[in-house]
């Protein structure tokens, strides 16, 4: 009679703190053994001259979800976590987002409907919250937070999600008392639309002005800015999506004082750069998202402030609208101007492989860190951990199994999203993640998905774990 339902053998197992050569036991979805050498298991997988890893948490998707311009998502929860199962990832947090009128409750109502019976992976919601109304401040959201909807994002730009300074005050008093976890998108949204404004008058329509309006500067003010409010109310926030070298200035300038300012950025400000907004023609259009990709010189930047510890997590924002559709980038025609162009890129599946072959293969960060940045950090911020996030007695068997040395050249043929192109197209990674396991599931396996639409749980979140932001990647882990 097997010991286990799966065991792993032979491979090396990583988490944020340890590596080690060892075999993992599993029953009943969960870790149950890790040794050197265990009993039988009914399923046996062979992870010879492979890294046995923590499945990764992306914490920032939009799945399912009409942005404020009205565009629609290309994927769905089947598509999306499909796409997500094959990338190494086995959770996703996408949004339920409120636009300005919505009961928030409803809103979370809906995006259950819309995820029920199709996840093959386990996933918890963020909210985003447009219309702090006195429902919502004081009855909604306060009880969708004991319910387990524990972070939500807000907006400093776009016309139907910005809020005030006095707004995002009352917003982080609250989470402050109900201990959530706010997200800020940090760009000042007056100097963008002055700047658009600009820019169109002048006639400068194409793509590549989108970077252009949306200055970096403007992310550099904002970010400063929402600091400096969590700072008076006394509240860890986390900045999203962080882009450019003057906004990472701001947060080492916060973390120097010890605020507990934390921050993610993502693959997009790493591998892409202005240049692929100027590309022939509407093809710019494929690279736009907000905030921009900088500069080719940023990256660098990015990388190092990576190293140094400034980030905590680095997630896909994966946001996908097709190209060639009226509903994702061309839904304004072939020739939009910038403003009418839908702002997102998608990237769930590929957000690991191009951690793992830049920052690992490429001698940036080690094996821990990567453990961490892209899965440990966020299962304690979000308050999923020690359920998810690590490989140990009693967690989730979330894992993935990584074939270090496997070179991958990404194209849009080989993903398993919903979308019709890859900003990445071309990039030749090293690294990539070869078979997948879910609660002890095995839901991909040489690149075929084989996990059951609806097999994916909900996950109610904790309270994040607030502790104080580390002064280096060696210490966050």
């Amino acid at each position: 009679m097997a010991d286990f339902d799966v065991v792993i053998r032979n491979g090396t197992v990583a988490t944020a703190a340890d590596t080690v050569r060892c075999e993992v036991g599993i029953r009943d979805g969960k870790v149950t053994a890790l040794a050197e050498r265990l009993g039988p298991g009914s399923e046996e997988i062979d992870a010879s001259g492979h890294l046995v890893l923590p499945g990764g948490i992306d914490t920032h998707c939009h799945i399912d979800q009409r942005s404020s311009m009205g565009a629609t998502n290309a994927d769905d929860f089947r598509s999306g976590s499909i796409s997500a199962a094959c990338g190494g990832t086995t959770t996703i947090m996408p949004f339920a987002a409120q636009h300005r009128g919505q009961s928030l409750r409803t809103v979370v109502d809906d995006y259950h409907k819309r995820a029920e019976g199709k996840a093959v992976i386990d996933y918890a919601f963020h909210l985003i919250i447009s219309d702090p109304s006195e429902v919502v401040m004081k009855e909604e959201l306060p009880a969708l937070i004991r319910d387990g909807y524990t972070s939500f994002k807000i907006y400093m730009t776009y016309d139907a999600l910005k809020l005030d300074d006095s707004q995002m005050l009352a917003i982080f008093a609250l989470a402050r008392r109900e201990g959530a976890m706010v997200m800020v998108h940090a760009e000042n949204h007056d100097c963008l639309a002055w700047l658009t404004e600009q820019l169109l008058a002048a006639g400068h329509t194409a793509p590549k002005y989108h970077g252009v309006a949306h200055h970096s500067a403007a992310e550099r003010e904002a970010t400063h800015r929402a600091i400096t409010l969590a700072e008076i109310v006394d509240l860890p926030i986390l900045i999203v999506h962080v882009s450019g070298r003057e906004a990472v200035e701001q947060l080492r300038w916060a973390q120097g004082r010890d605020l507990r300012i934390y921050a993610e950025t993502c693959p997009q400000y790493l591998y892409l750069s202005a240049e692929d907004m100027d590309r022939p023609g509407f093809e710019g259009a494929k690279f736009v998202c907000s905030p921009p990709p900088r500069e080719r010189a940023n990256q660098e930047f990015i990388w190092r402030a990576l190293q140094g510890g400034v980030f905590k997590v680095v997630s896909s924002d994966h946001a996908p609208y097709r190209f060639d559709d009226p509903e994702g980038k061309k839904m304004h025609g072939d020739s939009a101007p910038f403003k009418k162009i839908p702002n997102g890129i998608p990237g769930l599946e590929v957000r690991l492989p191009l951690l793992f072959s830049g920052g690992v293969n490429g001698g940036r960060i080690d094996l821990n860190a990567f453990v961490a940045l892209s899965a440990t950090n966020a299962a304690k911020l979000y308050g999923l951990y020690p359920q998810k996030g690590t490989i140990a007695v009693g967690s989730d068997a979330d894992i993935a199994i990584w074939d270090p040395q496997r070179e991958v050249t990404i194209s849009v043929d080989m993903l398993h999203d919903n979308m019709d192109y890859t900003p990445y197209e071309g990039i030749t990674v090293k690294g990539w993640p070869v078979t997948t396991l879910s609660r002890g599931e095995v839901v991909c396996t040489a690149g075929e998905p084989r996990g059951q639409p609806g097999r994916g749980r909900f996950l109610p979140c904790a309270k994040p774990d607030m502790a104080r932001p580390a002064g280096s990647s060696s210490a966050a882990r």
